[in-house]
């Protein structure tokens, strides 16, 4: 369990007592009052806000309502000492027994503890890369396929039951854009001379090998076709490898989704349609004429009747519109449609993990969704800031192959995917990120990549050392080790650290934020080197010592650490390392 929430729960009891003889009003708003670490460990291990929260509603200064909770709170049995401070919060101490039986717990529970219940087994759905196939992802691809996919794996430590989906883009004039690049590509493979790429079609090398595939395949059964003609086959075969280029990438990365939806499948089965039905039932589609949108001259704006949604009525800035003025639907009413798609396969919870580019579609998005849904589903969209890649501190050149971008393969075959993982997950997702090549290769404390997993590593070299020592060491045995031999104020402060994890994991799934876990991780592996270090001076504060009793105490110590450090690395789908090379 959360630590923190035992003793807010302990703190909500009271105010029940409180109010129940009178000591407090009966009509109390709770919900602020919050358990947390102090900013100083100066300031104690815990402190509440719970006077500052009451005391307007009570009607008394906080330090003097901070008093009569103080009275209580000393009594807790985790509570060593308690006082007042600043204007009324209450700052604890709590017994050494009380840390300890957390170190036990997590020992028993293994990569177990931390999980919470929060999602209460409701179905979730992680709506994530999404790229549109018309060639290989780039790094920036990577950034949001890498943090939508550690959000699934979040919300599933947060007790949702995830389903991974990815949204194939594979309508509309990209798709037709490709496939006359395709088209270009197949006429080369036979022979033709097809000079520069014209502006407009994708340049790329990726796509010779699809020409060079349908070549082989159909010989020149296209070449003289209009392309009227070859365009629906071209188009089909040309999505279908740039998929599968596409999932060769992401299995660099380790991701796999469970599904795959197409768009031009929700447009063939008629489901546009019958969204369109069910949202003009509801009266909220009409026919009308948009004022001129920001940043386009007037003289170029034609004032056309549109087939408009009233997604003004949901919060957003300006009706949207559903069909062109050529007859053809709108991607934000193939998305509506999709959406609901969604919603019908029992996801009332949603989460869309797009690129920055697509941030100005979130509000329109969240209206369709509550206006289909009557806001029974919460759907949740993050967007992912770009990735500069960088080199020495220079940006890095384009790649060659792809033709316009550094493709996702460049990187992870430059570093790894277990680092690019991490990187990507450290900084918040709207945020910019830089990811320099030199950088994230240092062996310092600069780089968390190398600092994290070199703490992992560490405490299996001691426990390495331990059993080469003392023999054979199994789990009963350090889950049975006497942890009052951790006394010191850093070990006791190690523990607390290993304790917070599971508020951690609460805190990042309720926020949707997996680059909490990062900060934690190198929070925990800082705590860990420091210990390490001091018994490079001291000989009696090094983890194996004469005393087999205090040995085995740090060395449970130790395997805590590792397992929640392994435990915080599976969730970004990082190798946890044993041994460094």
């Amino acid at each position: 369990m959360n630590c923190y929430t035992l003793i807010k729960q302990k703190i909500l009891a009271v105010i029940t007592q409180l109010q129940s003889n009178g000591g407090l009003p009966a009509d109390l708003k709770v919900d602020a009052i919050t358990v947390e670490p102090p900013k100083s460990r100066d300031h104690g291990e815990m402190s509440t806000n719970v006077a500052m929260v009451l005391a307007k509603a009570v009607g008394q200064p906080p330090r003097v309502l901070a008093e009569l909770f103080l009275t209580h709170i000393q009594e807790f049995d985790e509570v060593r000492t308690a006082d007042i401070a600043g204007a009324g919060f209450i700052n604890m101490r709590l017994h050494p027994s009380f840390w300890y039986a957390h170190l036990s717990t997590i020992l028993k529970e293994k990569e177990a503890y931390g999980s919470s219940d929060i999602g209460q087994g409701h179905a979730m759905n992680v709506e994530y890369v999404s790229v549109n196939p018309t060639g290989p992802m780039h790094a920036g691809h990577g950034r949001v396929a890498i943090v939508g996919d550690a959000m699934a794996a979040l919300m599933e430590k947060g007790g949702y039951d995830v389903t991974r989906e990815y949204y194939i883009n594979d309508g509309g004039a990209q798709a037709e854009t490709l496939a006359r690049s395709a088209y270009l590509r197949y006429l080369e493979a036979l022979g033709q001379d097809i000079g520069e790429i014209p502006s407009g079609l994708y340049p790329g090398d990726y796509l010779k090998a699809v020409g060079e595939s349908i070549a082989k395949n159909y010989g020149d059964a296209f070449k003289d076709q209009t392309e009227e003609e070859y365009l629906p086959f071209f188009e089909t075969y040309a999505i279908d490898a740039m998929m599968d280029l596409i999932r060769d990438d992401l299995d660099l990365i380790g991701i796999q989704h469970d599904v795959f939806t197409s768009e031009t499948a929700i447009v063939n089965e008629g489901a546009v349609e019958d969204v369109m039905d069910m949202l003009e039932e509801k009266g909220l589609i009409y026919t009308g004429v948009l004022d001129v949108p920001k940043g386009i001259e007037v003289d170029d704006w034609a004032a056309e009747p549109q087939l408009l949604f009233r997604s003004t009525q949901f919060g957003d800035d300006v009706d949207r519109v559903l069909k062109r003025t050529n007859g053809e639907w709108t991607y934000f009413a193939k998305d509506i449609a999709y959406h609901f798609d969604k919603f019908e396969r029992g996801f009332d919870y949603q989460i869309n993990v797009w690129g920055a580019d697509h941030a100005g579609y979130i509000k329109r998005m969240l209206a369709a969704v509550k206006a289909l849904s009557d806001d029974t589903v919460t759907l949740d969209i993050k967007t992912c800031q770009m990735v500069n890649l960088m080199q020495g501190g220079e940006p890095l050149k384009m790649s060659k192959r792809s033709g316009t971008f550094v493709t996702l393969r460049d990187v992870v075959e430059a570093v790894g995917k277990d680092v690019i993982r991490f990187v990507m997950l450290m900084r918040r997702n709207d945020a910019m990120l830089d990811f320099d090549f030199d950088k994230v290769k240092e062996q310092s404390k600069d780089n968390p990549v190398f600092y994290v997993q070199y703490a992992h590593a560490r405490v299996y070299s001691v426990l390495r050392q331990a059993e080469a020592q003392i023999g054979q060491i199994d789990e009963v045995q350090l889950q049975n080790a006497d942890f009052t031999c951790l006394n010191s104020d850093d070990e006791i402060g190690l523990i607390q650290v290993l304790a917070s994890w599971p508020r951690c994991i609460e805190g990042a799934v309720i926020h949707r934020e997996p680059h909490r876990i990062g900060g934690y991780l190198y929070e925990l592996a800082g705590a860990f080197h420091a210990l390490w270090n001091q018994g490079k001076e001291d000989t009696t504060l090094r983890f194996i010592v004469d005393d087999t009793k205090v040995t085995l105490a740090r060395l449970a110590l130790l395997k805590a650490v590792a397992t929640i450090i392994a435990s915080g690395l599976n969730l970004f789908g990082v190798e946890p390392l044993k041994e460094m090379r």
